[in-house]
């Protein structure tokens, strides 16, 4: 089975649905997939959330497949949304200097593919 983690770092709704949909279908497909919230798209946390967003489908059904691995601490806290991604339950990610490591996924054998 394929590793692959997906890093969304873009904060446009357009490409982190798009991350979110490729995880879906590759979960669907039989990878082993993670998806990590990272820099600006931490900041659409309240889309997540919000039934009438378009994002509100595609996410709660990636969080609910358990394909979301988390979020960054320092992007999140940055943005305003650390608390709110922590009382949504997403796991916050900060094993190197405050945000998520590529390095530690890679050395799990993940594939790492940033959007």
């Amino acid at each position: 089975m394929e590793k692959v983690v997906l890093f969304s770092f873009r904060g446009d709704p357009m490409c982190v649905i798009h991350v979110l949909l490729n995880g879906l279908d590759m979960k669907e497909k039989g990878f082993n997939v993670k998806i990590v919230i990272e820099g600006e798209s931490t900041r659409l946390v309240p889309d997540f959330k919000e039934e009438g967003s378009l994002l509100y489908g595609p996410f709660k059904r990636a969080f609910g497949a358990g394909i979301i691995d988390g979020i960054c601490r320092a992007c999140s806290q940055k943005m305003g949304t650390l608390k709110e991604a922590e009382e949504m339950g997403i796991r916050v990610l900060s094993d190197m200097s405050g945000h998520p490591s590529m390095g530690r996924y890679m050395g799990e054998g993940y594939r790492v593919i940033t959007f």
